[in-house]
């Protein structure tokens, strides 16, 4: 298979640079999401940007449920990217889900990456009232989401973004999103949402032995600020830094607040 067309690879800023600036988006969103990110960091480093299956511009015939019925699958197209362009010195920022994705494949490529980047992260959305973990979400509010989007996507698409976006002074954000939302194929976002609101990767938080940065909005409803806090706890060499923006895209809402935020660790 062609990755290079799978994920709409583009490889740009100093191409010559020993380091390697990997920006991995997040659900409903593609690579278009950095435009404001990249500038900052186009002549210190490679910067590498791509869509995920199932949105973006990747190839939607790629998209395999069984192979993206977890995360797992993206975790796979990530680990091929670093390999068929033979990445190395990876300083990788995930936003959202991809933050997990990027956690997934450090553990199987650890001497590959230099330092972790997660922005709006969380190793697992569900609570867990008998350990007293708290991910923002129970069973009845997701069972209710996808029910949702299976009975209106187009409603639902409408009605997520703008609970996700924030921002109400400014709803061509929202509506922008929701737009994004809706070129997602119905039976793929769903797939794609259960991979993400079931994930479990708290274990994994402990494995990761290089600097990492978690980047926590002040107000998200996908990830509140106790799990940041818990990653901030349970990565060995972690910083955590939060970004003055409401909602959970800030690198579209704050741009030069996760700038900032990025240099002062890189």
């Amino acid at each position: 298979m062609d990755i290079i067309h799978r994920n709409n690879i583009h490889v740009i800023g100093n191409l010559n640079a020993p380091s390697t600036l990997i920006l991995n988006h997040g659900f409903g969103l593609d690579q278009t999401c950095f435009k404001d990110i990249i500038p900052a960091f186009e002549q210190d480093y490679k910067i590498v940007l791509f869509d995920n299956v199932g949105g973006g511009k990747s190839d939607i015939n790629a998209f395999s449920p069984k192979r993206y019925e977890t995360i797992n699958g993206y975790a796979t197209d990530l680990a091929e990217i670093i390999t068929a362009l033979e990445l190395s010195n990876i300083n990788y920022l995930g936003h959202s889900v991809s933050g997990m994705t990027g956690v997934l494949t450090y553990t199987h490529y650890p001497e590959r990456f230099s330092k972790l980047m997660l922005l709006g992260s969380s190793p697992r959305y569900l609570n867990e009232p008998t350990t007293n973990y708290v991910g923002g979400f129970d069973i009845p509010t997701l069972n209710s989401l996808f029910e949702a989007m299976e009975n209106n996507y187009h409603a639902w698409a409408a009605g997520f973004a703008k609970a996700v976006m924030r921002h109400e002074d400014k709803p061509e954000l929202a509506e922008e999103f929701a737009r994004n939302l809706e070129k997602i194929r119905q039976d793929i976002a769903i797939v794609v949402a259960k991979a993400i609101f079931y994930l479990d990767h708290r274990f994994e938080l402990p494995k990761i032995h290089v600097p990492t940065l978690v980047m926590q909005t002040a107000e998200d409803i996908a990830v509140p600020a106790v799990v940041s806090e818990y990653m901030e706890a349970h990565i060995p060499d972690c910083r955590r830094i939060k970004i003055h923006t409401e909602g959970h895209f800030p690198q579209i809402t704050a741009p030069h607040e996760v700038i900032a935020a990025i240099q002062s660790f890189l």
